[in-house]
C-alpha cells in the first residue's frame, strides 16, 4: 500500500472517529447551544466545552464551577476548549456563560460527588524544587549539606585548562610559521 493510500485511509479513519456518536454519559452537542463533556463531571475532572453558532473564531466560557475560564477556539461556527472543575466545589448545577463575538449563550454543568478524592490537586500546593543550578540544594528546605567539587575535580580542571593553553600556543606558532 502506497503512502498516499495510507494517508487517505488515516484521514478517513480520523473523520469517522470525529463523526461517531459520543459515548454514554457524554453530552450531545445541541444546535446553537453549549455542550459539556462529560455531562456530569466530578470535582477535579477536566471538561471539554463546545458551542455552535458563533461567527467568530474565539470565545470564552466562564462558570463558578471552573478553576479558570475556558478559551474556546475553532471555525465554521463551532468552537471548543477545555478547563477543569474546581476540586473544592460542592455537587450541584452551575451556570456556564459563553461569550462569543456576536452573542452570549448560557448553559449549565451538573457537578456530581467524587467517587474517590482526586489523587493530585488541580494546581500546585507547594513550590517546585527546580532550577537554580547549583544554588537549588542551598535554597532547599532540608538541612542536608551538599559538598562542592573536591581535589580530583580541581586537578582535572587545571589539566584541561593547561591542555587548552598548549593547544592555543601551538596553533599560534604554526600560523606564524605559515605551516597551517
Amino acid at each position: 500500500m502506497g503512502s498516499l493510500q495510507v494517508t487517505l485511509c488515516a484521514g478517513v479513519a480520523a473523520v469517522a472517529a470525529t463523526l461517531t456518536p459520543t459515548a454514554y454519559g457524554y453530552a450531545a452537542e445541541p444546535a446553537g447551544g453549549v455542550s459539556v463533556t462529560p455531562s456530569t463531571p466530578a470535582p477535579g475532572d477536566e471538561v471539554t466545552l463546545k458551542v455552535t453558532g458563533c461567527s467568530g473564531k474565539k470565545a470564552t466560557a466562564a462558570s463558578k464551577a471552573f478553576v479558570s475560564d475556558a478559551h474556546l477556539v475553532g471555525s465554521g461556527g463551532s468552537l471548543a476548549g477545555e478547563t477543569r472543575v474546581r476540586t473544592s466545589i460542592d455537587p450541584g448545577s452551575y451556570d456556564v456563560t459563553i461569550t462569543c463575538a456576536d452573542f452570549r449563550v448560557k448553559g449549565a454543568v451538573k457537578v456530581v460527588a467524587a467517587s474517590a478524592p482526586p489523587s493530585t490537586p488541580a494546581s500546585p500546593v507547594a513550590p517546585v524544587r527546580a532550577g537554580g543550578g547549583g544554588a537549588a540544594p542551598l535554597a532547599a528546605v532540608d538541612e542536608s549539606r551538599v559538598e562542592g567539587p573536591g581535589v580530583a575535580h580541581a586537578v582535572t580542571g587545571v589539566l584541561l585548562a593547561g591542555a587548552a593553553a598548549v593547544a592555543v600556543a601551538l596553533r599560534r606558532t604554526r600560523r606564524r610559521r605559515g605551516t597551517d
